[in-house]
């Protein structure tokens, strides 16, 4: 099965993941692609992501790049991100009234930290918490929060290091440098997990909170 979904007359798409998927990352994470959806755009690439520290691992989340040489309207744009990021925190984060707005300052801060210029940017946080009673009474409280963002990046000249062409020859579409928003994806999960913010290439840091992502069973039972 292919891992992603682009057409063969897509030269700048196919260019622009790989300049993007080629940047450094934090040493904390790491990813792989899976299928992309089929129906959301003409061309989309999708990959999964964790942050792992000492096999500890503490933010798992998804991103999907897609691109439409059209543009859809409710993008304002030719591309769009699609991300997701989920983690389990501590308790204590069960009557934290402003987790939303926390939740919402680790995507803008992380956009900004890696100078990802964005638009048409949402997001949306779900804190759910889980607590047993009776036989299950001796369980420990849990809290996971999701966050599901989407942007719409803004076009830039790619630098001549990040190696994406210019997209000339489809319709004098400005160049989109993509390198920028993958990190951003990354530093939302790593701020998700408890981690500062950190350049790539730097030594695994102790989280400030022990989160952890959800189980895939405990990820279930809370949507």
């Amino acid at each position: 099965m292919s891992v992603h979904r682009i057409r063969s007359s897509d030269d700048t798409f196919r260019a622009t993941i790989d300049a993007m998927t080629d940047a450094p990352q934090r040493s904390e994470f790491s990813w792989r692609t899976i299928p992309a959806p089929s129906r959301m755009a003409p061309s989309t690439w999708a990959c999964t992501g964790e942050i792992l520290v000492h096999d500890d691992e503490l933010a798992s989340g998804r991103l999907v790049v897609l691109h439409d040489p059209a543009g859809q309207e409710s993008w304002d744009g030719t591309y769009r991100m699609v991300a997701l990021v989920q983690a389990q925190l501590e308790p204590e984060f069960a009557v934290e009234a402003m987790l939303g707005d926390v939740a919402w300052s680790w995507v803008t801060e992380s956009l900004e930290l890696h100078d990802a210029e964005a638009r048409e940017l949402g997001c949306t946080a779900t804190r759910v918490v889980s607590q047993s009673y009776g036989a299950l009474a001796s369980r420990a409280s849990t809290v996971d929060v999701e966050m599901r963002v989407s942007w719409t990046p803004e076009p830039m000249v790619a630098s001549a290091a990040s190696g994406a062409p210019q997209d000339s020859g489809q319709d004098d579409q400005p160049a989109i440098d993509l390198e920028p928003h993958f990190a951003a994806w990354t530093a939302m999960l790593a701020a998700a997990g408890g981690l500062p913010p950190a350049p790539p290439h730097i030594a695994p840091i102790a989280p400030t909170h022990r989160a952890r992502a959800p189980r895939p069973e405990e990820a279930g039972g809370a949507r």
